[in-house]
């Protein structure tokens, strides 16, 4: 049970954007598995801690990921950032022109992995920059108001350089009423969408499949738990809203309480 607490987690297709990096996080996930498979085989649990491999001239190895440090983060535009990474004493990347690096993290409790180019020079000493946007989505709807929202969700999903964060608050009455559950529960896996669904008259979550109760609410939307849907959204977001004319209203009011302006809402 302890070695398996140490298996490398097999990445999910969403992790993987679909650029060719090299190394891609499945070439990791084999090399960091293989790895496993020898140390559980010797029972050696220090051959799991992988020796950093650095070359005279850059910090990187294509490889291996390494870990730097973020010294500054400049916003530029409302929804794309410069950050400026650190690079021990006076080293650089040693970029060919044109050629990108993959950063690595989690966000929103998944691990993803995106290719950038750095805007900094390439021989750069100490530091490198990249940008990175990061626009954010709240999609309100309630019962086939959910229609619009679809070919919005699959067009960010099915464009590889879209990295908006999108967080969907579908209304129903009771879970049976949900539509396109397979193809909701297929986009939630992505790592740039949340899903949660309201459910107005169920009065408990305990018959619901588990995979359902943790983003489920019983109740209404109200201005409480918009607040509270607001809140965790990484940062203030333009918001879509699609229901009925008194399902409308009441978003557009729980939104001017939370703090959105109406500029920054649309109602299908």
């Amino acid at each position: 049970q302890d070695w398996l607490a140490l298996r490398p987690q097999e990445p999910s297709p969403s992790q993987c954007c679909g650029s060719g990096c090299k190394p891609c996080i499945y070439d990791v996930y084999e090399k960091e598995l293989s790895q496993w498979e020898r140390a559980k085989a010797l029972q050696d649990k220090s051959l799991l801690v992988g020796k950093k491999e650095q070359s005279n001239n850059s910090e990187l190895n294509p490889d291996t990921f390494t870990a730097f440090s973020v010294s500054s983060v400049e916003q530029l535009t409302e929804d794309t950032y410069q950050y400026k990474f650190e690079l021990p004493g006076n080293s650089s990347l040693r970029l060919s022109l044109g050629q990108h690096i993959v950063l690595r993290g989690v966000v929103n409790g998944l691990e993803v992995q995106r290719a950038y180019t750095p805007i900094s020079p390439g021989n750069a000493e100490g530091y490198f920059e990249v940008l990175i946007k990061h626009g954010e989505l709240l999609m309100l709807a309630s019962g086939t108001g959910l229609a619009p929202m679809i070919p919005i969700l699959q067009s960010i999903t099915d464009d590889e350089e879209d990295e908006t964060f999108v967080t969907l608050v579908g209304c129903f009455p009771t879970f049976d009423k949900i539509y396109l559950k397979p193809l909701l529960q297929d986009l939630a896996r992505y790592w740039n969408i949340r899903i949660f669904y309201v459910l107005s008259q169920e009065t408990s979550l305990e018959k619901l499949p588990w995979s359902y109760q943790e983003n489920t609410y019983t109740g209404r939307l109200n201005e409480d738990l918009m607040k509270t849907v607001i809140k965790s959204c990484r940062r203030k977001p333009f918001v879509l809203i699609c229901g009925s004319s008194a399902f409308n209203e009441d978003m557009s009011r729980y939104l001017e309480a939370s703090g959105i302006e109406e500029n920054s809402c649309f109602v299908f």
